[in-house]
């Protein structure tokens, strides 16, 4: 078992919280093409190939990432952290709260992150991230680019983990410099994490097929893709080795699969 079972269910239950919301954020601006701070959404007409811009974006996010810590860029990491957090923090707030106030909210949440962070603080605002991230993307994908978007990530992942191990930098890094992109739960034994990219992409693929199957946030059909993605998370955790890196994506990917499939069956 890579974490004992406490840590495991409270990882997984801030993962299912993660996609209730990131959910509801992108059920509440359904239809609407301007977002907070005068944010406009990609212009990307062809959805059935917009899994090849947004992989490139991954490419480069990625590149740019390892430039700034082979160079030891740490304050430019920062600021980027830091402008990250505030702009989908306040996509995510103005959901649910006038815009003044989602800005206000956001900037302070994103300042205490970055300096003042706490486990506390870091894991509320990685609630609220990705469903931000998700409402900016949705609108360009259908379920087949989406799909192939998660398969060509699950790739990558294993690559990154297994082959280069770069992505094992990256998370190092950024959890010295407290600036990790995911959940954190400390412990006795050490720190149980999952990282962003775990919680975006099956986020992203469930208001994907949310959209394009016209289910809507309160029919329970939505919440199928997110329970089977829990499940293959718990698989993971429950046979990984303790202090061994996985690729998460793959189990991911595998339950986001299951879980449409189970929803065409119902």
């Amino acid at each position: 078992m890579k974490h004992n079972l406490r840590v495991i269910i409270v990882l997984l239950l801030l993962f299912l919280s993660a996609q209730v919301i990131g959910l509801l954020v992108t059920s509440k601006y359904a239809g609407i093409d301007k977002l907070p701070l005068g944010i406009e959404r990609p212009e990307i007409k062809e959805q059935a190939t917009s899994f090849i811009p947004v992989f490139i974006m991954v490419l480069i996010a990625t590149a740019l990432g390892l430039l700034l810590i082979r160079f030891s860029l740490f304050n430019v990491w920062k600021l980027w952290f830091l402008l990250t957090i505030f702009i989908t923090l306040t996509i995510s707030f103005g959901a649910f709260i006038p815009e003044k106030i989602a800005i206000l909210m956001a900037g302070t949440f994103a300042l205490l992150k970055v300096f003042r962070n706490s486990y506390i603080i870091h894991n509320f605002t990685e609630l609220f991230i990705y469903g931000a991230l998700a409402t900016m993307f949705v609108p360009i994908f259908n379920i087949f680019s989406a799909t192939i978007l998660l398969l060509l990530i699950s790739v990558y992942d294993y690559i990154a983990v297994r082959k280069t191990e770069h992505m094992i930098k990256m998370a190092k890094f950024q959890g010295e410099n407290k600036t990790f992109a995911g959940l954190l739960i400390p412990y006795k034994k050490g720190t149980a994490i999952l990282g962003g990219g775990d919680i975006g992409f099956p986020l992203m693929f469930a208001a994907v097929v949310m959209k394009e199957m016209d289910l809507g946030f309160y029919n329970y059909k939505t919440f199928l893709i997110p329970l089977a993605v829990s499940l293959a998370l718990l698989a993971l955790f429950m046979y990984g080795k303790d202090k061994k890196f996985y690729p998460a994506m793959p189990y991911v990917t595998a339950g986001c699969l299951i879980g449409y499939l189970i929803l065409l069956l119902l």
